[in-house]
C-alpha cells in the first residue's frame, strides 16, 4: 500500500494498492476554500500495513482511515487552523500532528487510540514545521520553523531540546523503527546558510552533520526501517545512502528544478516513492531486494526474520542444499522493528533456511 496527497488541482488523496503501478482517488474529500481560509493537504502518514491512514488539512482538521483510504472520518479533532505536519506509529494507533508555522504559534498534539480523542503535549509553543516517530509511537521528533529541534522518548509526555542541533528551517523529521537513529533535515540553517542534513545514531544523545552536500533546500527524505539506506532531494539533486549517511552518492530523478513534495520508502528501502508538485507528478523506483536474515534462538524453536521487503519472499527449508520445500508457517510482522517473522522447529540435527520470490 502506498498513499499521498496532492494539493493541485483536484486536491484530492490518490492511493495505490500494488506498489504504485496504478493510483485511484481516495473518499477523502476534496478541500475547498472555504471564505478566507484556503484548506488543502499538507501532510499524510500511514501504518506498516497501509490500512490506517492519517492526514491533516492545512486550515482545516484532521483525517483518519481505517480501511486503506476508502472512508475518512474527523472526529473529536483539534482545529488550529494551522496543522503542517503529521506521523504514525506502524500499528497506526498512536499519532502525532504538529500545528505551525503559521501566527500564532502552534503546539504538538498526540493520540493513543487511532486518532479517535487528541490530547495536547507539554512541548512548548512554537512554529512547529515537521514530527517524525518510532514504530512503536514512544520515540517522537519534532522541529520549528528556524529555531530548534525537541526529542520526546516516553510517547511526547515530555520534550527535550536538541542543544547538538542549530536553529534551523526543520523541513523534514524522520527515525529508524526503533528510534535509535534519527535524522533531522533542514532547509535553511539559520539565517544564511543552505540546508544541512543532521544524524544521531544513539538516540539524540549526539548529534553530527552528515557528508551529505551542503547549501541545499532539502524537500524530501526518506529512510529505511533500519536506518541503513537514506534518500534526500533537492530541486537540484537527489542521493543515496547505503551505509547510515557515511557516504553518499548523486542519483538522477525523473526531473530537476520542480518543488519536490515528499518522498517514502518501503521498510527494507529497496521502494521508493517520490510526488512533484507544480506541475505534479509521482515517481516510484525499485531496486533489487538482498534482505538480510537473522536467527534467534526461543525456548526450543528459533525465529526466521528478515525487514519487511518491497518484494514478497517465502521461507524455504532443505536438509541437503538440493531440495527445498516451502514453508507453510505464515510469518508475523513485528510491529516494533518491521521485520517479519516465523517460528520454526529444528526437524533434526542440522537444517538450512532461504528466502525466495514467488
Amino acid at each position: 500500500m502506498a498513499a499521498a496527497g496532492y494539493n493541485q488541482g483536484t486536491n484530492r488523496i490518490y492511493v495505490s494498492t500494488n506498489s504504485g503501478a496504478t493510483w485511484f482517488a481516495s473518499g477523502a474529500p476534496a478541500m475547498l476554500t472555504i471564505g478566507a481560509s484556503v484548506q488543502y493537504w499538507i501532510s499524510i502518514a500511514s501504518s506498516a500495513d497501509g490500512t490506517k491512514l492519517v492526514a491533516a488539512v492545512a486550515d482545516g482538521g484532521i483525517y483518519t482511515s481505517t480501511n486503506s483510504g476508502a472512508t475518512w472520518s474527523s472526529n473529536n479533532v483539534p482545529n488550529p487552523n494551522n496543522w503542517n505536519a503529521v506521523a504514525s506509529s506502524a500499528d497506526g494507533s498512536r499519532l502525532a500532528a504538529v500545528a505551525g508555522p503559521n501566527s500564532p504559534p502552534g503546539s504538538i498534539y498526540i493520540s493513543t487510540n487511532f486518532g479517535n480523542t487528541w490530547t495536547v503535549t507539554g512541548a512548548p509553543t512554537a512554529s512547529w514545521y515537521s514530527v517524525a516517530s518510532s514504530a512503536d509511537g514512544s520515540k517522537l521528533l519534532a522541529g520549528t520553523f528556524g529555531g530548534p529541534a525537541y526529542l520526546s522518548t516516553n510517547s511526547g509526555n515530555t520534550w527535550i531540546q536538541q542543544t547538538n542541533l542549530p536553529a534551523a528551517r526543520w523541513e523534514i523529521m524522520a527515525t529508524s523503527a526503533d528510534g535509535n537513529l534519527l535524522l533531522a533535515v533542514a532547509s535553511q540553517v539559520g539565517s544564511g546558510l543552505g540546508g544541512r542534513i543532521y544524524i544521531s545514531t544513539n538516540a539524540g544523545t549526539f548529534w553530527v552533520q552528515a557528508n551529505a552536500p551542503t547549501n541545499q533546500a532539502w524537500m524530501a527524505f526518506c529512510l529505511s526501517a533500519d536506518g541503513m539506506n537514506m534518500a534526500a532531494v533537492s530541486d537540484r539533486v537527489f542521493i543515496c545512502s547505503t551505509n547510515c549517511g557515511n557516504t553518499w552518492t548523486s542519483n538522477n530523478t525523473p526531473r530537476l528544478g520542480v518543488k519536490w513534495g515528499g518522498m517514502a520508502s518501503s521498510a527494507d528501502g529497496n521502494k521508493l516513492v517520490l510526488v512533484a508538485n507544480g506541475p505534479g507528478g509521482i515517481y516510484t523506483s525499485q531496486s533489487t531486494p538482498a534482505p538480510q536474515i537473522y536467527l534467534t534462538a526461543t525456548g526450543g524453536s528459533f525465529k526466521f526474520s528478515w525487514t519487511v521487503p518491497s518484494t514478497n519472499f517465502v521461507v524455504q527449508q532443505s536438509s541437503d542444499l538440493v531440495i527445498w520445500a516451502d514453508v507453510t508457517n505464515a510469518p508475523v510482522l513485528n510491529l516494533i522493528n518491521l521485520q517479519n517473522e516465523v517460528v520454526l522447529s529444528p526437524a533434526g540435527s542440522s537444517g538450512f533456511y532461504r528466502l525466495k520470490t514467488p
